[in-house]
């Protein structure tokens, strides 16, 4: 994530006081006018130095979605400096530790920082990031932590006169213009003197070596069973071949609500006839599946536009599935995962690992960790891997590749391709015991055959048997 330069306090002088600008922590949604200003704002600021990840500014529709998005995210605040005149002049993304995650309550990080290039050198910087620092303190944090890049020289100084620590640095942050550019990392405790007692650095000689524990707890994955269209009806293919399909059932909508009603919390589709045509294809299947289920749905197969793209998601869809685009398009994927945040996942095929496109029918010389590095760095919320020789196969999926994938990346990782007995699910979830990364699976034609129950595969997935 960006950190865009600010000033720090090396005063010049300043066409309005200091004190008439506003900090202001925006909620749940923003008015037109503000919309208008702050993407004004962040396109000159993406123009001077980059922000949020561009260098380029987009189109304003992306940028557009991409607050709205952002005010929707849970545990995140977004902080604006407003000109005395009403116009926004800065922004600001602090991001919480999730309420249910223990280890890393006591930290919140700052995602992103900037003041416009018009409005520097009079001390607002400081001021902003201090609002900014209060409100992490009041949310219960511990310890604030950032990341910038090492050209942004005004803001390191900024940072260092705020008291943070630079602490790392990684040495492949970010490319620009050809050229691999460092990030540095910074952090601030929080804590009041007395408290600070407690929280000596891991390497000094007074703190506390800590132990390594076994891990014993077990992982919850997820079941997402697959409805595949082809033609209207449910069907499943054997290694992705459209000529070696099975067909199970003409009401795709009933299936999933008897998913529903065995106790699945989430539905996965793929839309077969689209991911050959390159276009959605079996419309009304899924309308009616959405429909007819109150349950979360991704969907793949054929999504190879923004329009597209949003005209599932605004139909009901909870996440799209990019496949070929992944390979193809990487900038619609990195423009829509920063549209709709956490709503866009990558799905990656391969056969022997090398990954394919087009409904399966085209293999590059791209493997598959290659393509997931490249999904992480563009924002993805997850990764769905099949290994395409095992889809349809009942043969048992391929938990190396898939363990591989999830110790390579750091966003979630769903299994797919070859689950046939209880056993390969057990199999899964032991390997996830020890690979965290690994978060659920997708339970085909063994559903369908009745070689796996899904209250048994539920039990064996949430770890109760």
């Amino acid at each position: 994530m960006s950190f865009s330069p600010t000033s720090s306090d090396i005063a010049s002088a300043a066409p309005c006081n200091i004190e008439d600008y506003s900090v202001e922590r925006l909620g749940q949604s923003i008015s037109s006018e503000d919309l208008d200003s702050l993407i004004e704002t962040t396109t000159a600021t993406i123009l001077s130095d980059g922000v949020f990840g561009w260098y380029t500014p987009p189109e304003r529709k992306i940028l557009s979605r991409f607050f709205e998005g952002l005010l929707l995210v849970p545990d995140r605040d977004i902080f604006v400096v407003r000109h005395p005149d009403g116009s926004i002049c800065g922004a600001g993304v602090l991001a919480h530790t999730t309420a249910n995650s223990e280890a890393y309550s006591a930290c919140a990080t700052i995602r992103a920082f900037f003041i416009a290039p018009y409005e520097r050198r009079q001390g607002l910087g400081r001021r902003f990031l201090n609002t900014i620092i209060d409100r992490a303190r009041t949310r219960g944090a511990k310890v604030l932590d950032c990341r910038v890049r090492e050209t942004l020289t005004d803001a390191i100084s900024l940072l260092t006169s705020l008291g943070f620590s630079h602490w790392g640095t990684h040495p492949y942050f970010t490319r620009i213009g050809g050229q691999t550019v460092r990030g540095l990392f910074f952090t601030k405790l929080l804590v009041t003197d007395e408290e600070a007692m407690h929280w000596q650095k891991a390497d000094t000689p007074s703190a506390s070596p800590i132990q390594p524990q076994p891990n014993t707890a077990k992982t919850s994955l997820t079941l997402y069973p697959a409805i595949d269209l082809k033609e209207g009806a449910c069907v499943r293919l054997r290694q992705g071949e459209m000529d070696d399909a099975t067909h199970y059932s003409d009401n795709p909508a009933a299936q999933a609500k008897l998913f529903e009603d065995a106790g699945c919390q989430h539905l996965h589709i793929v839309d077969l006839d689209g991911a050959f045509a390159g276009k959605s294809a079996n419309v009304q299947a899924v309308e009616d599946i959405i429909a007819n289920t109150s349950l979360p749905v991704q969907l793949g197969g054929g999504l190879r536009d923004m329009r597209t793209i949003e005209r599932w998601l605004e139909a009901g869809v909870s996440r799209v599935i990019l496949g070929s685009a992944a390979v193809k398009d990487p900038d619609l994927v990195r423009q829509a995962a920063r549209a709709w945040p956490g709503r866009v996942v990558a799905g990656i095929d391969a056969r022997q690992g090398r990954v394919a496109t087009e409904g399966w029918a085209e293999v590059s010389e791209l493997t598959t960790i290659d393509l997931a590095k490249r999904m992480e760095d563009v924002g993805v919320a997850g990764i769905i891997f099949t290994e395409i020789t095992r889809d349809g196969m009942l043969e048992g999926l391929d938990i190396n590749q898939t363990a591989e994938l999830a110790r390579n990346v750091s966003v979630p990782v769903i299994a797919s391709g070859g689950v046939g007995t209880l056993d390969h699910l057990r199999a899964l979830r032991t390997t996830a015991d020890d690979v965290p990364g690994i978060s659920g699976v997708i339970v085909g034609r063994a559903l369908y055959d009745g070689r796996i129950q899904l209250p048994e595969a539920l039990a064996v997935l949430e770890g109760t048997c």
